[in-house]
């Protein structure tokens, strides 16, 4: 794949540059990530490797010709929406601890447009703390925000007068379940 110079990337970031990351991503040289080679190359500070579910949720969304890969355009998108996911996790970091506690998930959702108990806030916890220690790590929150957003999406096509309820069959709640792309 020869590089050609292209205007800056979303988000303002030299293409050489990307382009140098990109190389050093796609360690077989196929010209394009898979998601083991996008793994190994994310970091979500913590010297844990970034979760292989939001991985594959994110190669789902950038990779636009479904071929289970991401190309150089794929990834600059990629490394946009990377880069405000990481300014979103700072700026809701609050303690500057390198994970999200429950009330600072509680914080970044409810500026999300959230309303919901804490005891849900204790089950996103549980779902999205991989390590165990009452907290997210970066790669998690990507994920669980994801997810909320998706569910959120299905819910409010079924919502059809936007009263916050739904009546739904249980063949049409396993097909909302089912075809989420996480």
């Amino acid at each position: 794949m020869a590089y050609q110079y292209q205007q800056p990337a979303p988000g303002g970031v030299d293409p050489q540059f990307l382009w140098g990351v990109f190389q050093r991503v796609d360690k077989d040289r196929s010209g394009s990530i898979s998601a083991n080679e996008l793994g190994t190359a994310l970091s979500n500070g913590t010297w844990t490797p970034f979760n292989p579910e939001t991985v594959r949720l994110m190669i789902g969304m950038f990779d636009r010709d479904n071929n289970g890969t991401i190309n150089f355009q794929e990834f600059q998108s990629l490394w946009k929406y990377v880069t405000d996911w990481q300014n979103t996790f700072r700026s809701y970091d609050r303690d500057n601890s390198g994970a999200i506690d429950k009330n600072e998930l509680k914080i970044a959702l409810q500026s999300f447009g959230y309303r919901l108990s804490d005891r849900f806030y204790d089950i996103l916890i549980r779902k999205f703390d991989r390590q165990g220690r009452g907290q997210v790590a970066f790669d998690d929150f990507i994920q669980c925000c994801v997810v909320m957003q998706t569910l959120t999406s299905a819910f409010r096509y079924h919502d059809t007068d936007q009263d916050g309820w739904i009546q739904i069959s249980y063949e049409q709640f396993l097909t909302l379940v089912f075809s989420m792309k996480s």
